[in-house]
């Protein structure tokens, strides 16, 4: 268990996605139906408290109560989430875990222009919000093209009309 706390740790340092593991989905799912009670009601979220494993109680911030639970909420669904601080410059490996790419694309990426980016010494630097900003436009036009493919598909007869049900 002490490997798996570590690695764990290690991967939420580097940045990487993590997920709940199977064997924890359910006790997370647990934490999060405990927690949405006060999801509609923000106050209540002052209410709660972590304790310590020496028994010391700590007043949990309605800041960081709202993170956790927003965190609790996505590894519930079983998906992946990586926390990075806003203003954060990345390496090209941290940048490549965030886009579940290679470390090598990315830096075509960055030779190409697509993506701003300096040097610090001799490694390249990529500011957080370049990368996302790459990405959702990364995104908008990969639906922009799905959208035109399933436009065509239909325009060429690739798609059979479904008989409706009467």
């Amino acid at each position: 268990m002490r490997n798996t706390a570590l690695s764990f740790e290690e991967s939420v340092r580097r940045m990487t996605p993590v997920t709940a593991p199977e064997d924890q989905r359910e006790g997370v799912t647990a934490l999060l139906n405990l927690l949405k009670p006060s999801a509609s009601q923000p106050e209540a979220a002052e209410a709660y408290k972590l304790l310590t494993p020496s028994n010391e109680v700590i007043e949990l911030p309605v800041s960081v109560f709202l993170l956790l639970e927003r965190i609790i909420e996505v590894l519930a669904r079983g998906d992946a989430i990586t926390l990075v601080p806003v203003g954060k410059e990345l390496t090209t490996q941290q940048a490549a875990n965030i886009l579940n790419v290679s470390r090598q694309y990315v830096v075509r990426l960055l030779n190409e222009g697509r993506i701003p980016y300096h040097r610090t010494g001799t490694h390249r630097r990529i500011r957080m919000e370049d990368l996302l900003a790459w990405k959702r436009q990364r995104d908008r036009d990969r639906m922009a093209s799905l959208d035109d493919l399933s436009r065509l598909s239909q325009e060429f007869g690739g798609y059979e009309e479904i008989p409706e049900e009467g």
